[in-house]
């Protein structure tokens, strides 16, 4: 990865970000009967369903908040942020419990609400952004609140009817991936004094229960003393799922100066390439068994877009911590496959979802779970990450 190649990533990342993702975004998907955003979008921009996902809400809002406050101070960021927390402050806490909804109507009905509480992650971070881009002290209050009931919540669930018996317990990688990265957030935006508390807890964890040295794999989920579980949805890895998590404990190792979590999370992302990766076809399978037994999912070898932003992530991230130039190659592989397959050259943003070899198996650009986060996440990280490494040069 020369000093050539490395500008022609930078490009690729900030312009794709800043002239085709957002530009996608802010011109379809903005609400202004209603308020929030619409993410059901069909490949020209066409509004597919007008049922809002309260992830997508918090996701788009902490970009808009994180772009004003990071790239550029563009007014325009900044009023949309304001616009959608103001849709998620209305419309997506329960008022019984003052649990986040999962998925509300257009005007912010309620439809669903989910066991887990990553609703109220993504909340957070996005109060996070909006505290700072503000200076306004009832948005850091709000991003703290929205912390504490992720992590009370993920630990100690009340009032919910469990989605299992009690008869095969088991704990998942979401919970302390899922916290790194929020707690890194919130250190950044709001000052969270907990943070690192939490990321070293949710890191342990990962390393105690999820990895397993011996067959050099991370499992998505095992028993809660960390034993695999014999079952389909114990042997069920989830690659891209751990390669993310491997970049959020670099990224701290970076930060903290810490060669042993850069050691950890190249180990995660070694593991898991390996795992995941097809080598028939290229890109990331969506799903694996640990021991190569069939998988049960039927979506099990299709190509999603977000493991492969987070592989995009991973790789350039060990590459520039490590100069290993495996990482190098690796990037290059999982770079070129994904922009070959994944953009759309005639309207621009890109396709979610594609088969096995790479054709387009739905022209959706945004749905409940796809909307502009994973993607536009990628162009930021990848585009900050060359720029202080020296790109463009």
């Amino acid at each position: 990865m020369n000093q050539e190649r490395q500008n022609q990533l930078f490009s690729t990342y900030r312009d794709g970000l800043l002239g085709d993702t957002l530009p996608f975004w802010t011109k379809f998907c903005v609400d202004r009967e209603f308020g929030g955003f619409l993410m059901s979008l069909d490949r020209n921009g066409d509004v597919v369903d007008t049922d809002k996902g309260v992830w997508q809400q918090g996701r788009f809002t902490w970009l808009l908040g994180e772009l004003y406050n990071n790239v550029e101070p563009r007014e325009e960021w900044l009023e949309l942020a304001l616009h959608g927390i103001n849709f998620i402050d209305q419309h997506c806490y329960d008022p019984a419990d003052q649990r986040m909804w999962f998925h509300v109507t257009r005007s912010g009905q309620p439809i669903r609400k989910r066991r887990y509480s990553f609703s109220e992650s993504f909340a957070a971070i996005a109060y996070g952004e909006l505290a700072k881009a503000t200076g306004k002290q009832i948005y850091a209050e709000k991003a703290q609140l929205a912390f504490d009931q992720f992590v009370s919540h993920s630990l100690d669930p009340q009032g919910v009817q469990p989605k299992f018996t009690g008869v095969r317990p088991m704990r998942g990688l979401g919970f302390p991936m899922i916290t790194i990265v929020t707690a890194q957030e919130l250190r950044d935006s709001i000052g969270l004094e907990s943070a690192d508390y939490w990321i070293d807890r949710s890191i342990a964890d990962i390393c105690q229960f999820h990895m397993k040295e011996d067959i050099q794999c991370v499992m998505e989920s095992v028993s809660p003393t960390g034993e695999i579980v014999d079952s389909y949805d114990g042997r069920l890895l989830n690659p891209g799922h751990a390669i993310e998590g491997a970049w959020f404990i670099m990224h701290e190792g970076q930060l903290r100066g810490d060669q042993g979590l850069i050691k950890m999370g190249c180990k995660m992302l070694d593991w898991m390439w390996q795992r995941g990766w097809d080598k028939e076809h290229g890109g990331l399978l969506y799903f694996a068994d640990v021991y190569d037994r069939p998988v049960q999912e039927y979506w099990h070898d299709m190509k999603f877009w977000w493991p492969h932003n987070e592989e995009i992530i991973a790789t350039l991230m060990a590459w520039l911590l490590t100069g290993d130039q495996k990482y190098s190659h690796q990037h290059r592989l999982v770079h070129d496959w994904t922009y070959e397959h994944f953009p759309d050259p005639v309207h621009g943003e890109w396709f979610g979802y594609l088969h096995r070899d790479g054709s387009r198996s739905s022209s959706l650009k945004g749905n409940l779970w796809k909307g502009p986060f994973h993607m536009p996440r990628m162009q930021l990280v990848c585009s900050e990450l060359l720029r202080h490494s020296g790109a463009p040069a």
